[in-house]
């Protein structure tokens, strides 16, 4: 068809939906990636507890010590909730499919989620803390925050064997470090505690991946911390104790595992030498 005043050709609109591009593979979501995508939203969240709940109320002199304790369990609930959607999402990649921007997807949540979330709440915790120190939690808040940063680029880089991971995962060290925390030590001991926990997160020590029993017992672990949380927010009978036990738990764990791994790694070295004499022997 001509127009008659141009006499251009009119380009005709597309008759059926068959001519129009279907969307590229890599800008579509999976089920993982929505899974991600929740992990993420938690972080954030958990951010915005801490805000609100503990620091605004902080700086406007409130002396509601109720709603501090509330905010605080709800922001490390979250945590605990952006940890279980980062391990359904890798369960839930392996057994369908993840869309492949998924990697991507899964490193920019860990990083908000378990980098910059309990980089804040050391933070905070340093300016409402009696015995803190502001700008020494400040600097302590940046080591967990470029230590999960170093520890995600790496994993995007370095190829580990099958199974294991090169240094704490940033989920079990951001709960080591809200742990720590929560744990109400003094300044000295938490702040070296929490710089402790994120030289671990880069270190060589290798840590399993949750999978099969151990990723049960990591999700019971993390629903029992939420209900140890609950209880300690509303005041519970024991709840305080309680809370105390778990991070003490969650601490006594992360500082084991490497012992282990190191145990593990000392008696390989020794199997391998005493192997390599064995085969010199005539």
């Amino acid at each position: 068809m001509i127009d008659p005043e141009t006499q251009a050709g009119w380009v005709p609109e597309a008759e059926s939906e068959d001519d129009v591009e279907e969307m590229p593979l890599s800008l579509r979501l999976s089920i993982a990636d929505t899974l991600t995508l929740g992990n993420a939203t938690c972080g954030f969240m958990a951010v915005y507890f801490t805000t609100t709940g503990i620091l605004i109320p902080h700086l406007s002199g409130s002396q509601e010590t109720g709603m501090a304790r509330h905010s605080a369990a709800t922001a490390v609930i979250l945590m605990l909730l952006a940890a279980i959607f980062d391990l359904c999402d890798g369960l839930v990649a392996r057994k369908l499919r993840s869309s492949p921007m998924g990697a991507e997807l899964d490193n920019l949540s860990d990083l908000i989620s378990f980098g910059l979330a309990p980089a804040y709440f050391v933070l905070v915790y340093g300016m409402v803390a009696d015995d803190a120190h502001q700008r020494v939690a400040a600097v302590a808040a940046i080591t967990v925050l470029l230590a999960v940063v170093l520890r995600l680029a790496r994993f995007s880089c370095v190829t580990m064997k099958d199974g294991m991971f090169q240094g704490m995962p940033s989920p079990f060290g951001a709960l080591t470090v809200v742990s720590i925390v929560l744990l109400e030590l003094p300044f000295v001991p938490t702040l070296l505690a929490v710089i402790g926990v994120a030289w671990l997160m880069v270190s060589r020590v290798e840590y399993p991946k949750p999978r099969g029993i151990l990723a049960v017992a990591m999700l019971s672990w993390i629903i029992g911390a939420m209900g140890l949380l609950a209880a300690w927010a509303f005041d519970a009978p024991g709840g305080q104790m309680l809370l105390q036990t778990g991070c003490a738990l969650q601490i006594v764990l992360a500082a084991t595992i490497p012992l282990f791994a190191t145990a593990r790694r000392v008696n390989t070295f020794r199997d391998n030498r005493r192997e390599a004499r064995a085969a010199q022997l005539p």
